[in-house]
């Protein structure tokens, strides 16, 4: 879903009633793609988000306070410098293009009053924030543009700041009805309304275009050379009333939402196309439906990137070991076909008078078998019988001592990969920088990642997440591997309940009893949280182990969170 011109319009307007005259108090960069200016007024303190993400670009009020890097980049070092108490003086938009101009009062560094402007483009894979000055040029920008890139604009440091290029598309400020739907007849083929609409209006995103298809035709699709006089009249009657919304910016912040809460689309129009298959709200601004709309996503690819290094280490990991599993496996094969060297070594001591020295092979009888069947045997040539014997005897022992070996190695190489898979199931379910940082202290304590020289002290530890059942009994879950060693081993008493997946990766969950007797509502409660915060927490039935505390143990020398179930 995109965000089009004439939803920014209405962001425009919102943003100006809210902010105008605001001081920049201060400047965040949260990641590469996104600033965070705290405005502040007589009225209180407000976060504008700018994001440059491909996927999700936009400029809105946010309630949310992203985490944000020890060391600020470069970018928003230069804008502290630059917007540090500027006052928001207006903001402008070229007709419905998707890009808001903020022009921001301030002084420079010899004191004089100047007038900086950021742009905020959205568009697309294209989007960008640009820092530009009174005269007109580039100071920098979030993305830079430069020959080797594009041949067309570019977007550099002292270079004349230029309006991103013109599409043929007619704009519904400055364009009658009669003119756009000249436009429309006029378009070669049997293309669909609301695909022509698209590629003729300007600022208008497709789920715009599909709601005024779908008013037109009643709820049906159509194509241009099959709409009849009726359905042009009754086009133009919506386009003069979505022109007259977007003109007097009097749309409204409506959201489409599957039965599951995850949502679809939005506009400054009521959306209607889904039908039943949508719940359609009405937000409280336009801020908080770009809030809602995008917050969950944004955090999980902001969490993505930030711990791309762990992922990179424990891809690795996992890569190597399984590598060392299929090559030990292939190896104890090889070691499984041992009995036949200790044949042959009794073989050739049995025929030692049959034999001579000089021989590469000898064809002798396999009294093991039934039938004594004939059996060739290698030999070489330069050992006596007797020391090719040996030799084939010294082979057998040497695949004996390997296979004892290679299980014991295959058995500590699948439990390490089988840990690994517990912590991808860490990362997967990490919410904030807090849980990368205990899940990267949990990896350096186990020899996965190097410490530096110089490194902070040690986190505060968060804690295990606190649940409480419908009928008073408290329930942890260990966040990670350490939490759980540390909740099911010190903090849980041996009468408590322990839950945990069935052969599934997952969370150490405790359901504290106190001296009471667990009642059923606890237990699937508990049970609950145990798939719930589990890789099964998708799938529609987990089976959930749970037993006494005191039947837990933690195998020696194992790794953090291997709870193993005791025998008793």
């Amino acid at each position: 879903m995109a965000l089009d011109g004439a939803f920014l319009r209405h962001l425009k307007r919102e943003i100006e009633e809210t902010a105008a005259g605001a001081r920049v108090d201060k400047i965040y960069q949260p990641n590469r793609e996104e600033i965070l200016l705290m405005l502040r007024t007589r009225d209180g303190a407000f976060r504008l988000l700018l994001s440059a993400r491909a996927d999700s670009a936009r400029i809105h009020f946010t309630r949310h306070a992203p985490e944000n890097p020890k060391e600020p980049p470069m970018l928003c070092m230069l804008l502290r410098k630059k917007l540090s108490g500027a006052r928001l003086a207006g903001i402008r938009q070229p007709q419905l293009e998707r890009l808001l101009f903020l022009d921001f009062d301030t002084v420079n560094e010899l004191g004089d009053a100047v007038r900086l402007t950021v742009a905020m483009e959205v568009m697309g894979r294209y989007s960008n924030i640009i820092l530009i000055d009174g005269d007109g040029a580039i100071v920098d920008a979030l993305r830079r543009v430069d020959a080797g890139m594009t041949s067309g604009r570019l977007v550099l440091p002292g270079l004349p700041y230029r309006l991103p290029p013109p599409q043929d598309k007619l704009c519904l400020l400055s364009s009658g009805r009669d003119e756009i739907l000249a436009r429309l007849r006029a378009i070669p083929g049997d293309m669909e309304l609301s695909k022509a609409l698209l590629s003729a209006l300007q600022g208008v995103s497709p789920v715009v275009c599909r709601e005024l298809a779908f008013l037109t035709g009643h709820g049906k699709e159509m194509t241009l050379r099959a709409m009849t006089p009726e359905q042009w009249d009754r086009l133009a009657f919506f386009l003069e009333r979505v022109s007259g919304t977007v003109g007097d910016v009097s749309g409204a912040p409506w959201i489409a939402r599957a039965s599951d809460g995850k949502p679809l689309d939005f506009s400054f129009l009521r959306i209607g196309q889904y039908g039943s298959a949508a719940i359609v709200r009405q937000e409280e601004s336009f801020s908080a439906l770009l809030d809602d709309f995008y917050e969950e996503r944004d955090r999980i690819a902001r969490m993505k990137v930030r711990s791309q290094d762990l992922l990179r280490v424990l891809t690795n990991a996992s890569d190597r070991l399984s590598r060392k599993i299929n090559a030990q496996r292939a190896e104890l094969e090889q070691c499984a076909k041992r009995d036949i060297l200790r044949i042959y070594g009794d073989l050739i001591n049995a025929n030692l008078y049959r034999l001579e020295k000089v021989w590469s092979s000898a064809v002798l009888e396999n009294f093991y078998e039934e039938g004594q069947p004939n059996i060739t045997i290698t030999l070489d040539p330069t050992l006596s019988p007797a020391q090719n014997a040996q030799k084939y005897y010294k082979e057998y022992r040497k695949q004996r001592t390997a296979e004892e070996i290679l299980t014991v190695q295959i058995q500590r190489a699948e439990h390490e990969l089988a840990y690994l898979d517990t912590v991808f199931e860490e990362l997967s379910r990490a919410a904030d920088e807090r849980d990368l940082n205990e899940i990267r202290e949990e990896l350096a304590g186990e020899g996965y990642l190097r410490v530096q020289r110089g490194t902070k002290r040690r986190s505060a530890v968060q804690g295990p997440m606190q649940f409480e059942s419908s009928d008073g009994f408290r329930i942890l879950v260990g966040r990670n591997n350490s939490q759980n060693d540390l909740l099911t081993l010190r903090q849980a008493g041996k009468n408590d309940l322990w839950f945990h997946t069935k052969n599934i990766p997952g969370s150490h969950v405790v359901l504290f009893t106190q001296g009471r007797e667990a009642t059923p509502v606890g237990i699937a409660q508990a049970a609950l949280l145990a798939a719930t915060y589990s890789r099964g927490r998708e799938s529609s039935n987990v089976a959930v182990d749970y037993t006494l505390v005191r039947n837990v143990s933690k195998p020696p020398g194992g790794e953090a969170g291997h709870g193993d179930l005791c025998k008793k």
